[in-house]
């Protein structure tokens, strides 16, 4: 039995637009709500989420046939991709890539040897199904999925030759972070920071990756989808929530 399919990987490479959500809150209650609500695909938050192994494990199960779950590391840490695909996340966004090279090391914590320097340990857990899964070392190469984001001046600089690596599967544009690096605080809509997004997207696309980014504001996010990108988040859990039980309140 081969290694599961990556149905998110298959469809970066048709150019459709997969809609996504942001999930922060470290719970798997909150996660399988949000995989009963649509979305083609969700991110479970490692980054500035507080989640531990065990919380993106518990999550992974709650939203498992129902949504596909990306994980997004804390960092480019070789030693916890490896645990976050030993434990079932065939998809990793991995933050502040600000280099080919950083790139390519990331590419090499997602493969086994020896295309890669996976730790060959997965037999032991949910990745194999607890080894029920016989052929996975020899398919899993096929079907995991390396999303990096670019989010600053200097990413954006080296993202030409980023795009060059072999193994990157598509580029997530930071929108926050690139717009505090470029001197503007919050304020995303400078046209600065605008055009910089558009250009970059432009620049992924030719390559022939899949470009991502997310946007709550929804006029933007659709703009964002007719300039083609892939993947695409419009929201995330805190402020859904957020907003909606402040909507609540003020009806009352």
């Amino acid at each position: 039995m081969p290694a599961p399919h990556n149905p998110f990987k298959a469809r970066l490479k048709t150019g459709e637009t997969q809609i996504g959500l942001w999930v922060s809150l470290a719970d798997a209650s909150v996660a399988e709500l949000a995989a009963h609500c649509g979305f083609d695909w969700m991110v479970i938050d490692g980054e500035h989420g507080p989640n531990g192994l065990r919380d993106v494990m518990d999550q992974l199960r709650a939203v498992a046939e129902r949504t596909h779950p990306v994980v997004r590391v804390r960092d480019d840490d070789r030693a916890r991709i490896k645990q976050m695909l030993d434990i079932g996340a065939q998809t990793i966004l991995v933050p502040m890539v600000e280099s080919a090279e950083q790139a390519r090391e990331a590419v090499r914590s997602m493969l086994y040897p020896p295309a890669g320097v996976r730790g060959v340990g997965a037999m032991l857990g949910r990745a194999t199904g607890y080894g029920a899964i016989g052929d996975y070392l020899a398919t899993a190469n096929d079907e995991v999925c390396l999303l990096v984001q670019v989010e600053n001046r200097k990413g954006l600089a080296a993202l030409d030759e980023i795009l060059t690596v072999e193994g990157v599967d598509g580029v997530f544009i930071g929108p926050a972070d690139l717009t505090a690096d470029m001197g503007h605080g919050t304020n995303s809509a400078a046209p600065e920071v605008q055009d910089a997004i558009r250009d970059a997207i432009a620049r992924i696309r030719a390559a022939g990756r899949a470009a991502g980014i997310l946007s709550t504001d929804p006029a933007v996010a659709r703009r964002y989808a007719e300039q083609g990108v892939a993947f695409l988040a419009v929201g995330t859990d805190v402020g859904v929530l957020g907003t909606g039980l402040r909507a609540l309140r003020a009806g009352f």
